[in-house]
């Protein structure tokens, strides 16, 4: 079966690039074995673009616990790291930033960042990797957002105000299971302005990590499409970072869209960390999604780079397993399409404008 071309809501490639600066050649133009994403792997795998994060990670602490195996042992509450300043951050988003750059120069036309619509419709009718600069969270921003004109005029053209960590924007959830997004105060008044001006550049709003009254908050100010790049249902899982059936609907009201979410903490039942969970939590969350979206405001967002996912899947490469049990499922070819790749592009086009 010839592969389906697939665009993906969210990875962290670039923050395998910042980790390994001496080795980043290789690891973005050679195949490896390890990590989720490569370019030769990528153009194998049917990969035609996605949303590539600058994220910030929180300084080490000495003594703390083990966190990941933590999430391998329900119940658990994990605390958040301290906010950190622009000061802190922005150096480091501007290297990452500068990654994509690089990749894009490096890629000899393999991909390209794309600032509109007419990018991406190019890059789709080409084949090019159509690449989109996220930032997930707003921390390299400050709160007089200079820099976000800064890092628009870059390409920057999706941003979630924060990660999980909070901002001077607003507050993410904690990592915790079993729990709900209803973790703490909405969007500070800096974060009502952040939203204002990201409406006015045509930068999506990431609301992955927002907290509940957060999401609230951006569904009452933005004008634009209600987005969750990287997430998955609470009703099948729940965790702080899953969307409730309430947001799930809201998100399909404004036009919206929710990219699957492949990491096995936000996929399991039990919310365990373990990879060996097989195809059926990633599809009860898929049939849950299109059940409260509607088929047109679903599609993939692996966290390809930043998590544990199914063994099934593995990397960029079993994308086209899951799109195969879509078949066995008898999605039919047009839905397949559409969650694939097509709703993503939809999407786009009503944020940015055509």
């Amino acid at each position: 079966m010839a592969k389906t071309p697939f665009f993906d809501g969210h990875n962290d490639f670039l923050l395998r690039l910042l980790r390994a600066p001496e080795n980043r050649e290789a690891l973005w133009l050679e195949e490896w074995q390890e990590g989720h994403l490569d370019l030769p792997r990528m153009q194998k795998a049917g990969f035609a673009g996605g949303f590539f994060a600058i994220y910030i990670p929180s300084p080490e602490e000495p003594g703390a616990p083990d966190y990941q195996a933590m999430m391998d042992a329900p119940p658990y509450d994990l605390p958040l790291p301290q906010l950190m300043s622009a000061d802190e951050t922005q150096a480091t988003a501007l290297q990452m930033a500068a990654h994509l750059m690089w990749m894009e120069r490096t890629s000899k036309g393999a991909l390209k960042i794309c600032r509109s619509t007419a990018d991406l419709n190019a890059c789709m009718q080409t084949g090019t990797i159509a690449a989109i600069m996220h930032m997930e969270g707003a921390e390299a921003i400050g709160p007089d957002l200079d820099a976000l004109y800064a890092f628009h005029a870059m390409g920057l053209r999706s941003l979630g105000p924060v990660w999980s960590r909070p901002t001077v924007f607003g507050h993410g959830v904690p990592f915790r299971f079993p729990g709900d997004p209803d973790t703490g105060p909405g969007l500070t008044d800096a974060g009502k302005q952040l939203v204002k001006a990201c409406n006015e550049l045509k930068i999506m709003i990431d609301l992955s990590h927002l907290n509940e009254k957060g999401f609230d908050d951006v569904a009452r100010l933005s004008d634009a499409p209600l987005v969750a790049t990287h997430s998955n249902a609470h009703a099948v899982t729940p965790s702080t970072r899953n969307l409730t059936d309430r947001q799930l609907s809201m998100i399909r009201e404004s036009g919206g869209m929710v990219g699957l979410n492949y990491a096995t903490v936000f996929l399991r039942e039990d919310g365990r960390k373990a990879t060996d969970c097989g195809w059926d939590p990633v599809m009860r969350h898929l049939d849950h999604l299109i059940e409260k979206l509607g088929e047109d405001h679903v599609g993939f967002g692996s966290d390809f780079d930043g998590a544990e996912l199914p063994d099934v899947i593995g990397d960029v490469t079993g994308v086209q397993a899951l799109i195969g049990q879509m078949h066995e499922r008898q999605y039919g070819e047009a839905l397949i399409e559409k969650i694939a790749r097509k709703n993503w592009i939809a999407l786009l086009e009503r944020t940015w404008g055509v």
